[in-house]
C-alpha cells in the first residue's frame, strides 16, 4: 500500500490521528435559489478548489458537503462567510482497475463490520486514478482494514499537490 507521496512516512496529523484522512465540511444552507453558487464563488479568487461535493436537500434547508484541496484555507473562507458548518474526517480510497471496484471496498468493510454512512466520488483524479470518499462509522478500523487489503488511501496532501491538469 502506498499512502501519500512516499511510503514509510509517519502521518501524525494535527488532529492527533496516525492515518491519512480527508476533511469534509458540511454546510447548512437555506433552501433558496442561488445559495450553492454563493458558496462556490467564495473560492473563486483563492487557490482552494472543490475536489468533491454532495448535496442533500430537505424542505427547509440543504446540506452541502465539500472536500477541499486546501482545507485549512477553505475553513477560513467558510468561517469568514459566516456559514454554519461541521467538519468531519473521511476515508478517500483510489478505485482499482476491476470492472466493479466498489465490490472489493464494500466487501472488505463488511467483513470488518464497518458501515458506510456517506459516499461520493471525487471530481478530481489524484494520481490520475478515480477515487471515492467514504464516511464510515469507525474510521480507524476502516483505515486499518483497507490498508491490510492493499488499497491506496489518499491524504489531504494528495489533493493539494495536484497540478492544473489534474484539477480539470
Amino acid at each position: 500500500m502506498s499512502i501519500g507521496h512516499g511510503s514509510g512516512i509517519d502521518f501524525s496529523t494535527m488532529r492527533g490521528r496516525e492515518y491519512p484522512s480527508i476533511r469534509q465540511f458540511t454546510i447548512f444552507l437555506e433552501n433558496r435559489v442561488g445559495q450553492l453558487l454563493e458558496v462556490v464563488r467564495r473560492f473563486e479568487n483563492s487557490h482552494v478548489r472543490i475536489v468533491a461535493f454532495s448535496i442533500v436537500d430537505t424542505t427547509e434547508c440543504a446540506f452541502v458537503r465539500l472536500l477541499l484541496s486546501h482545507p485549512e484555507q477553505g475553513r477560513e473562507i467558510l468561517e469568514r462567510a459566516g456559514l454554519a458548518m461541521i467538519e468531519s474526517d473521511l476515508v478517500a480510497v483510489e478505485l482499482g482497475d476491476d470492472p466493479q471496484p466498489l465490490i472489493q471496498i464494500c466487501t472488505a468493510l463488511l467483513q470488518a463490520e464497518i458501515n458506510i454512512v456517506q459516499a461520493y466520488p471525487l471530481i478530481v483524479r489524484p494520481h490520475d486514478r478515480p477515487a471515492v470518499a467514504l464516511m464510515v462509522d469507525n474510521i480507524e478500523m476502516a483505515q486499518d482494514t483497507l490498508a491490510n487489503k492493499k488499497f491506496r488511501m489518499l491524504s489531504e496532501n494528495d489533493l493539494h499537490d495536484m497540478g492544473p491538469e489534474e484539477l480539470m
